[in-house]
């Protein structure tokens, strides 16, 4: 990775951006002041209220930072789909006494002016998620001084964002939780992947990016190994869900490691794009039937997602979570940098300590 864009943060450790509400400004501060580079999320936020974020977070730290922001979408849903989908979850809205959402209440997350916004008043770091900015987009973020970082899911994808000219590649594994960042959601793939190794050693021998690895990742010796593969940093998002600033709902953290939720699962029940959640009753029950409508789908359930939470009933609720889950750790945001610091400097010792296997002479 660039020295310039290493230099932000110390650590090789990014806070991933997790939308809905959970990447909040005091959990981007605190990772960004231990020594990692925090991330809002403005995923499903309106321009202003963006903008309002960053201003908080600029008054807890003067540390380098991130906003990431989700591509506009095509116009692919079949509306007869939703429909159906639609008068499948009205038991759901009964039961929650809310009602369901408006599927076609926008599809750009208003792209166009929170961009506009982060190029009047720029931020030090901007990542896309749900395809590839244009070059002209990456040129004009250059030129304001802030860095442009890119997700993908294969070498494809990998090569798509160096073409843009950004500064690195977010290396997504199929581990990750919440959703899978594809460019484009193909129906016959959206159940599969690429797990986070093979992946970043893929993406390592396609592109002369600089790679953030991201997916399942959640103990430092974990860090250590995507970096051994080719990786400049780790994005970790699960990780840091469960810390007190995070602004998860507290059924949500608890989940991550009550004996009820078991595993993950890529599901489209709640947004019409494979996302990997906790398995709960709303999955198993409406998965098989969710169709490939990204935003639709996620406008439709919102409420009903919503009312679930405020009814304390997390088995109505989009439980996001990577496959390491069950690892997750009730620290201090700042004190899990340090702590995920620690582990990585000891991995690192542990592989120094065993060099004299590389040779075949055995340990010495």
């Amino acid at each position: 990775m660039s020295s310039a864009l290493t230099d932000l943060f110390p650590y090789p450790i990014v806070q991933a951006p997790m939308a809905g509400g959970v990447s909040v400004p005091q959990l981007a501060a605190a990772v960004s002041e231990a020594g990692g580079l925090g991330f809002l999320a403005a995923g499903y936020k309106t321009a202003d209220g963006m903008y309002q974020e960053i201003k908080h977070l600029r008054g807890l730290t003067s540390r380098p930072f991130g906003v990431n922001l989700f591509l506009p979408q095509p116009e692919t849903a079949d509306p007869a789909a939703v429909d159906v989908y639609a008068h499948q979850l009205a038991g759901e809205a009964a039961w929650y006494e809310t009602e369901l959402g408006d599927p076609d209440c926008g599809r750009d997350d208003g792209y166009d002016t929170k961009l506009a916004v982060l190029l009047d008043n720029p931020v030090p770091v901007v990542s896309f998620h749900f395809g590839v900015p244009s070059r002209e987009v990456v040129d004009s973020l250059h030129r304001v001084g802030t860095f442009a970082l890119v997700g993908a899911t294969t070498v494809d994808e990998a090569r798509a964002v160096e073409q843009s000219g950004a500064d690195a590649v977010i290396a997504q594994g199929v581990e990750a939780g919440g959703h899978q960042g594809t460019h484009r959601d193909n129906p016959e793939t959206g159940g599969s992947g690429t797990g986070l190794l093979a992946l970043v050693a893929q993406v390592r021998e396609a592109v002369s990016l600089p790679i953030v690895a991201a997916g399942g990742i959640m103990r430092g010796s974990q860090i250590a190994a995507v970096l051994a593969a080719g990786a400049s940093a780790a994005q970790l998002g699960t990780a840091f869900l469960a810390t007190p600033e995070s602004g998860a709902h507290d059924l949500h953290k608890q989940a991550l490691t009550n004996p009820l939720f078991v595993r993950t699962e890529l599901t489209r029940a709640f947004s019409g794009r494979p996302a990997r959640a906790l398995v709960n009753r709303f999955l198993r029950e409406h998965g098989p039937y969710a169709p490939a409508a990204y935003p639709e789908v996620h406008h439709l359930t919102s409420p009903v997602r919503k009312a679930a939470a405020t009814a304390g009933d997390a088995q109505g609720m989009a439980l996001w979570a990577g496959q390491g889950h069950r690892m997750a750790r009730e620290l201090p945001a700042g004190q899990l940098v340090e702590v995920l610091a620690a582990e990585l400097a000891a991995a690192g010792t542990a592989l120094s300590g065993m060099s004299g296997y590389s040779t075949g002479g055995g340990a010495r």
